[in-house]
């Protein structure tokens, strides 16, 4: 009874619900939506709906054969990272390659990873410097969607450190769940170290927010991790899972 009375006392108000000063494609997200099959959506969908609710994505192209390789490398520059497309799991089966400088350090990457299992392609990515963050979507059933957000890459499984809201996330929830994160201080910059900025981290928060009102089938997402700076936020690598046979 106690911990729950506190648990009560520390909970925020709530929060009335106001449009947001952004907009976001509807029709472009249904219509992306109401093509796609249940399951794990392909990078050209994926990028479609980040672009229709804007948010910022780094530049990339998919590879599926040796012919492909230099026109990518000269329209992205060096260096380069390189992801096998199909597994869902990437790291946990070498299907990602960083700090790529040649050519022919690509056509030696490629032909390994396009022997990874379930590998339909490769998708070729600049690399991008900056904190890394995470934002994720998970619908729960009979709650609707949580939005979680975090330091990204290995941290947000190593620390444990992310904050949740339930959907819509208004800016002052989407301020309030990057500001109550352990590792803040590294958001707002320490030892010299450029910050994140807050503004952008919290209305990519809230793009996502409404995204998933749009579109409900999206049953998992995850961009983790997010490149963040003073400057600029961009998504690095994003999942997606839709489940059309949930009403």
């Amino acid at each position: 009874l106690g911990r729950a009375l506190v648990a009560i006392h520390n909970t925020s108000a709530p929060q009335s619900i106001c449009e947001p000063a952004f907009a976001i494609d509807q029709p472009r997200i249904r219509k992306i939506m109401d093509a796609a099959e249940n399951g794990f959506l392909s990078p050209h969908d994926i990028s479609g709906l980040l672009d229709a609710a804007g948010v910022s994505r780094v530049q990339e192209r998919t590879i599926t054969a040796l012919c492909d390789i230099e026109p990518a490398a000269q329209a992205l520059g060096f260096p380069l990272v390189m992801k096998a497309i199909g597994p869902v799991h990437k790291t946990d089966v070498g299907g990602v390659v960083l700090d790529i400088h040649s050519v022919g350090e690509m056509q030696t990457v490629f032909t390994k990873l396009m022997q990874i299992d379930a590998t339909t392609g490769v998708l070729v990515q600049p690399m991008m410097a900056g904190t890394e963050l995470f934002i994720g979507v998970k619908r729960e059933s009979n709650f609707g969607h949580l939005v979680l957000c975090g330091l990204g890459g290995i941290f947000i499984e190593v620390l444990n450190d992310f904050s949740s809201c339930l959907a819509p996330v208004s800016e002052s929830e989407a301020m309030q769940m990057i500001r109550s994160l352990k590792a803040y201080k590294v958001i707002q910059g320490t030892r010299g170290k450029e910050g994140v900025n807050e503004e952008l981290f919290s209305e990519i928060i809230q793009r996502l927010s409404a995204l998933v009102a749009v579109a409900p089938e999206i049953i998992e997402m995850d961009i983790n991790p997010l490149m963040g700076s003073i400057k600029k936020i961009t998504a690095v690598d994003t999942r997606i899972c839709v489940d059309k046979t949930i009403n």
